[in-house]
């Protein structure tokens, strides 16, 4: 057959022009993509020569070769797979609608065979990416078998491509680029080792290149022979590793070489907590390695951050900026994910379908959750030590992953009034040393345990032996927003809307002298609330104060002293609002106040006292105070009329 000049189709013309101007962000996807469809025609062949061992032609030796040509300006892709015929490199190349392998594998699924290779598909798509780097594109094959012609095809990207017959002995193909003169630097042994080491580098298959080193002879002894100038030696080397442990049985991984995997993804130095190794089966199909680190990395809690899994198809990588593989909870997980049945769209690097990606994503979800469920049952202290690092990232998925809120309750923990410093509980173990007149689970939020335990909001739940949950990740007070109830059991701030302890029978016994106090201080509080009108929402008694005097206390769903530092500390607006101001009926202020009102009630003390017992609030829970050297000045004086007595 002479040559013969034929156009693309339509289709195929605009798709060339979209690989070469837009499709793909990163140049270096040509090699990934060449060296893909390489390794899919040996995928082919030894499939096909299982049944059919003559196709092999006495060459089983499977390597895909890389030649660099700077004299010529060309680089050459080189494989020993089925090849082409004249027909299918028409069909594969000129026409979009058809894909090579797109095409064996709906054959193979067709005679429901079980032992299918695994193939990534569309040689013809990832052929164009050629394009971006070469002005010439030449490709010579022949089909394995068919001993008698090969195909040489050739285009220069302009809407037409000529084909033609060709002698070929060995049975493959053979793609020639034709570099751009800006783009040379595709020549350099340095830039080939980093294309094939990020994408290729865990193929199956030896992608293998000659390297040419200059060398001084050396003699019997191996020093070098002076004056004998120097010889060049070329021996070809496999650039990629093949060692893609996450497709082997976890039997055969040593323990040494999941730690230096992980160390070679992560960039950490230590080894990790935890490994996963699993495949799934079913709906979707995928391996998966995931390491959980010993230690949060620095950039946990910054936007820009990278996320951990890197995604691979049949051991090509595709990108490690596939964020929709993990919600943001779980961020801090590193690993790999290669996946044997994700569809694709024609630059691999934006997913056509996310449904796929959904049930991976449900899959390792599941998978992580259960086993730190497994290690907290069975390993209670590694636990702990793992969660004092990730403990407040996991929580916001109670906040954002509705589906796994119940799994994940269980997994958190916090410190308590029943805990020592730098101790434990899960609201399981909360809910069962609950006394039996306790109806809902307390907490309370804010920046350390430390200040949290001098809380005046906690007094009468010491009193009553009632357990207090201490929240003091700036997270919590979203996750308290999600994790309502526990076990039927309803969450309560100590320091948010009103506190009734009592049982039915404490409250008949105290009946009488609530209401004394409501008529002995009630004008006092009238005055205070008035005083303080544009500090306080209200003033009322306490029934959660014992010893303290007085205490600020935000409504039921409104923000409290932790909450408003915190939307400071992120440049968030503060909704403006108001607390309730509680006083502590039973402290002898309230009888001194009470006693001044009554004989005067202009007298400028209350005035005093009030803003003092405000400030002392404000100073308790944390908060700063409008004027600390009025304050300062006050107490000063108040002091020094109490030692004048």
């Amino acid at each position: 057959m002479s040559k013969t000049t034929k156009k693309f189709q339509t289709e195929v013309q605009q798709l060339l022009d979209l690989v070469i101007h837009s499709l793909y962000s990163n140049r270096d996807i040509f090699l990934r993509e060449l060296i893909s469809n390489s390794s899919d025609a040996i995928d082919k062949i030894r499939f096909e020569a299982h049944s059919n061992e003559v196709l092999l032609e006495g060459n089983s030796d499977w390597k895909i070769k890389i030649i660099p040509n700077k004299d010529a300006g060309t680089l050459t892709i080189r494989d020993n797979g089925i090849g082409m015929s004249m027909a299918e490199v028409e069909e594969n190349i000129g026409t979009i609608a058809r894909s090579g392998t797109k095409a064996f594998m709906q054959a193979l699924k067709d005679k429901a065979d079980t032992n299918n290779p695994e193939l990534i598909g569309q040689f013809g798509v990832g052929f164009y990416a050629s394009f971006m780097v070469a002005d010439r594109v030449t490709l010579e094959t022949r089909k394995a078998g068919n001993t008698a012609e090969g195909c040489r095809w050739e285009s220069i990207g302009d809407g037409t491509y000529t084909i033609e017959e060709c002698s070929r002995e060995q049975r493959g193909t053979e793609i020639v680029l034709h570099l751009k003169d800006e783009l040379k630097e595709y020549l350099e042994e340095w830039k080939i080792r980093s294309i094939v080491k990020k994408y290729s580098d865990y193929i199956q298959y030896p992608v293998v290149m000659d390297i040419t080193r200059t060398e001084t002879p050396k003699g019997v002894n191996g020093e070098e022979i002076e004056g004998a100038g120097t010889i060049e030696k070329t021996e070809e080397q496999t650039l990629n590793s093949m060692k893609a442990i996450w497709a082997r049985p976890k039997s055969e991984v040593t323990e040494e070489e999941y730690q230096e995997f992980y160390k070679h993804i992560s960039h950490d130095f230590e080894n990790p907590f935890n490994t996963i190794h699993f495949s799934a089966e079913g709906i979707s199909e995928f391996k998966a390695l995931l390491y959980l680190p010993s230690k949060k990395p620095f950039d946990l809690f910054m936007a820009d951050r990278k996320k951990g899994l890197q995604l691979y198809v049949k051991r090509v990588f595709i990108t490690d900026r596939c964020d929709e593989l993990l919600p943001d909870y779980l961020r801090f997980v590193k690993g790999v994910v290669d996946s044997s049945d994700l569809p694709l769209n024609v630059s691999r690097e934006v997913l056509q379908e996310d449904v796929q990606i959904k049930r991976i994503q449900k899959s390792l979800v599941s998978k992580i959750i259960s086993t730190l469920s497994d290690v907290k049952d069975k390993s209670f202290d590694e636990y702990v030590t793992f969660w004092k690092e990730f403990g407040p990232v996991i929580k916001e998925g109670l906040h954002f992953d509705y589906a796994n809120k119940e799994k994940l309750q269980e997994l958190i923990l916090f410190e308590s009034t029943k805990t020592e410093a730098g101790s434990f509980t899960t609201l399981k173990e909360y809910v069962e040393r609950m006394p039996e007149a306790q109806q809902e689970i307390f907490f309370i939020t804010g920046d350390n345990r430390a200040n949290l335990e001098t809380s005046p909001h906690l007094e009468i739940f010491r009193a009553k032996g009632y357990e207090v949950l201490f929240l003091t990740d700036p997270v919590d007070e979203w996750v308290v927003q999600a994790l309502t109830e526990y076990k039927e059991k309803k969450l309560k701030a100590v320091d948010r809307g009103d506190v009734d302890l009592d049982s039915e029978d404490e409250k008949k016994e105290k009946e009488t002298k609530q209401e004394e106090a409501r008529q002995e201080f009630g004008d006092l509080l009238s005055f205070i609330k008035s005083h303080l009108e544009d500090r306080v929402k209200d003033a009322r008694l306490s029934k959660r104060l014992t010893d303290s005097a007085c205490c600020l206390v935000a409504d039921e769903y409104g923000i409290n002293a932790n909450m408003e530092r915190i939307l400071k500390a992120m440049n968030q607006p503060v909704p403006e609002s108001k607390r309730v101001l509680e006083l502590n009926p039973d402290h002898p202020i309230m009888k001194i106040m009470t006693a001044i009102f009554k004989e005067n009630k202009d007298d400028a003390r209350l005035g005093e006292y009030a803003d003092l017992l405000h400030d002392q609030a404000l100073l308790t829970e944390g908060s700063p105070i409008k004027d600390p050297l009025r304050f300062t000045r006050l107490v000063s004086e108040l002091m020094v009329k109490a030692a004048a007595k």
